[in-house]
């Protein structure tokens, strides 16, 4: 296809590009656009648009764009940048509007709202009369820029954490470096839940070059609760279903621990979080004041710091089994309980670990906020 715009320089011309080329003492923009003049001259070397947009870096669009504006504008017009056909338009918002604009965005919503919306913060700029009218769309490239997440809630931590809680901090990490010992076994315990959910359709199995479908529709089917225990320094966990999460589930659970679990211990050490229900009157809720006592006396409690639950190894078991188990679709409990003792066994088959790497060194730099200050 032949050149829509042919560039035939003149002498003149030709010696005036050379003279810009070789001297350089303009623009780099300038000097591009100087070359690929001379390239693509019909009467010297002739290149096409590609191989000159090739050769300097450019876009075969742009050398035809040059083309076009010398032979319609002449070689003064070619060489300069082309200035828009209108002025550029104003900025709805200056720094100053910016900074109104974020700090509403991260402030309270309205009353009568649970958060901002980018129509609510148009509509607020226009009646505060920082802008005239403002369009959704810069509301959102605005604080999208600026990155700011305007429509989260941010979760912060108590700048001044209860003393209480100041000394079990780097107590975990100190237990899970312990040698083993089996008459003071030492165990991790969580909880989490599972919603039951039973389909609609039946699904489609998968075939060859399909995957496995099903509907988007589902039942809902109540909750499960799990209790998760393991041993870090061994490779044993046991993961038990319940209906509910009181006080006497927990204190159930204990009871299995001590008399079930580790008939043998003297002692059973046990890692948890703060949880209410967590504590040692549950067992006096749940049996009579002979066998509550006798349980909390094989019972040694360790409770991870406020806002460190993360200390416990017994999330990191439950992270696992949500991913490797119960992230599906499953229908009743006694299904979910069939599974997760199935996830069990194998699990402790497989010789599976918990490689805890943090220390107490590690929780007084990390968790300093934590310790008391002592001057002397």
């Amino acid at each position: 296809m032949g050149k829509k715009y042919i560039v035939r320089l003149t002498t003149e011309e030709r010696e005036r590009l050379k003279a810009l080329v070789s001297k350089g003492r303009t623009s780099a923009r300038k000097v591009g656009r100087a070359r690929v003049l001379l390239k693509v001259d019909a009467d010297g070397p002739n290149w096409t648009d590609q191989q000159a947009a090739d050769a300097y870096g450019m876009r075969a669009n742009t050398v035809a764009d040059i083309r076009q504006r010398f032979v319609e504008e002449g070689l003064d017009q070619a060489l300069e940048r082309k200035q828009p056909d209108e002025p550029p338009r104003r900025r709805k918002l200056d720094g100053a509007g910016e900074a109104r604009l974020i700090a509403m965005a991260c402030g309270e919503a309205p009353e009568g709202r649970a958060r901002w919306t980018l129509k609510l913060l148009a509509g607020q700029l226009v009646e505060l009369a920082v802008v005239d009218g403002i369009s959704y769309e810069t509301v959102r490239r605005t604080l999208k820029k600026r990155a700011e997440a305007a429509h989260e809630s941010v979760l912060v931590y108590p700048a001044e954490p209860e003393r209480r809680v100041r000394c079990r901090d780097g107590r975990c990490p100190a237990l899970y470096h312990e040698p083993y010992d089996p008459a003071r076994p030492l165990v991790c315990m969580d909880e989490t839940s599972k919603q039951l959910v039973g389909e609609t359709r039946t699904p489609i199995a998968a075939g060859p070059g399909r995957a496995r479908r099903i509907d988007y529709e589902y039942e809902r089917r109540g909750t499960a609760d799990l209790f998760m225990f393991t041993e870090p320094l061994g490779n044993w966990r046991c993961v038990e279903v319940t209906e509910t999460r009181t006080r006497i589930d927990w204190a159930l659970q204990m009871k299995n621990l001590v008399d079930v679990y580790y008939p043998a211990a003297t002692t059973i050490r046990v890692v948890m979080d703060n949880l209410n229900t967590h504590t040692l009157g549950s067992l006096y809720e749940a049996f009579p004041p002979e066998e509550a006592r006798r349980i909390a006396e094989k019972l040694e409690l360790h409770y991870t710091p406020k806002h460190g639950s993360w200390l416990n190894v017994a999330e990191i078991e439950l992270r696992v089994l949500t991913v490797q188990c119960l992230n599906r679709r499953i229908p009743d409990a006694a299904t979910l309980r069939r599974e997760v003792h199935a996830w069990e066994a194998g699990r402790n088959a497989s010789g599976a670990r918990v490689d805890w790497q943090f220390t107490s060194d590690d929780a007084r730099i990390h968790l300093k906020r934590l310790y008391p200050r002592f001057q002397t």
